[in-house]
């Protein structure tokens, strides 16, 4: 019996001992892990700093001594416009869509209907155009976000603010602008949007259009607002969904901006500077309604058009012309008005257009009187 009985504790022992042994290495495995985390998290910015400040050497370099092109040249320039802008902005892209898939974490569309849900509708207007900026949104997201909102029982004009806001003001707009054009014209897109998405929503909502919603949209609408559980979201898990979001977006447009860029730079170089000022300039009255009118048929998004409005600019395009241009390819492109007509109806759809592109035109002619 004491045999066995030592037997026992010596096996309990190497138990214990086992089991110690385990759980320190688990412990050392989650300290390197931790120490790669904050090591990545101090190197990676300096790293990212120090390859953005050398861009423009790099170009030069490659311009006129690998490639022995000469200075002053429209090749020259095209080629080093082409070559300095692509790696900066999806650089910038890159950092500023990981910082923004953190921030999605926290806003699912889920949690983004509950909280619009049973907000007084000028407060609900704005609460859905600042929503919608950080919210995931595309065209072919409208159908299904304007049934979660019907359904949540959000007010037509609110969803409207946030339909606006959402596709015109995003993350990819706001690091190109403020990559090529500065903080000043980033703000001042930022505050314009979010002005046109505010007053365009509050606006419809006091037309009552609601009739004009196709009826079947209603069935769908739920005698109360369900309700939200939230899941517990770790750091690890909103990292991981940043690294997700630079997957999932970048990759996604990562296309769109090397040919919007290299339409930029063929206009950058070949375009004479006096030219675009002769019909997007300031002195051209009809500039701003042409700009919107050639706009919105257009298939485009922030990554593509970008570039080329800041090519346009540098060659004398009046910058609330080019605004305007910009925000009709993207506030009102021409796919998502059709998919928006499976469940709206066309007087619906045309009070959204022309509440949309009456602000816009009000943005254009604003700038292009003040700057």
């Amino acid at each position: 019996m004491r045999a066995r009985d030592q037997e026992g504790k010596l096996f309990m022992e190497r138990i214990r001992v086992e089991t110690l042994a385990v759980q320190r290495e688990c412990d050392l495995r989650c300290l390197r892990r931790r120490a790669v985390t904050a090591l990545g998290a101090v190197g990676a910015p300096v790293l990212w700093w120090l390859v953005y400040r050398l861009l423009q050497p790099a170009a030069d370099f490659v311009t006129y001594r690998l490639l022995s092109l000469a200075p002053h040249t429209h090749l020259a320039s095209s080629i080093s416009f082409f070559l300095f802008e692509v790696p900066k902005v999806l650089m910038l892209l890159l950092l500023v869509v990981f910082g923004v898939g953190i921030i999605r974490s926290f806003f699912t569309p889920e949690r983004t209907r509950q909280i619009l849900a049973g907000k007084r509708e000028s407060a609900g207007n704005v609460l859905a155009a600042a929503l919608g900026i950080v919210t995931p949104f595309c065209s072919c997201s409208a159908v299904p976000l304007f049934l979660g909102f019907v359904e949540a029982g959000i007010p037509l004009g609110v969803t409207f603010s946030f339909l606006i806001a959402a596709p015109m003001i995003n993350e990819v707009a706001l690091v190109l602008l403020f990559g090529m054009f500065g903080l000043g014209v980033a703000a001042l897109y930022l505050a314009t949007g979010l002005l046109i998405a505010i007053v365009a929503g509050w606006t419809i909502g006091r037309l009552r259009l609601e009739r004009h919603v196709e009826p079947w949209v209603y069935q769908f609408q739920a005698d109360g607002v369900a309700g939200f559980v939230e899941e517990s979201v770790d750091w690890t898990a909103r990292m991981a969904m940043g690294r997700q979001a630079v997957k999932e977006i970048v990759g996604r447009v990562w296309p769109y901006v090397v040919a919007g860029i290299a339409v930029g730079a063929g206009i950058h170089g070949y375009v004479p500077q006096g030219l675009m000022a002769s019909f997007m300039g300031k002195g051209a009255w009809w500039s701003v309604p042409l700009a919107v009118v050639v706009g919105i048929p257009m298939y485009s998004n922030a990554a593509g058009i970008i570039p080329v409005v800041q090519a346009l600019l540098e060659k004398g395009a009046a910058l609330g012309t080019v605004l305007a241009f910009m925000m009709s390819v993207i506030g009102l492109s021409l796919p998502e008005t059709i998919i928006l007509r499976k469940v709206l109806r066309w007087p619906l759809i045309a009070a959204f257009v022309g509440v949309v592109a009456a602000g816009i035109l009000l943005v254009g002619f604003l700038f292009n009187l003040v700057f």
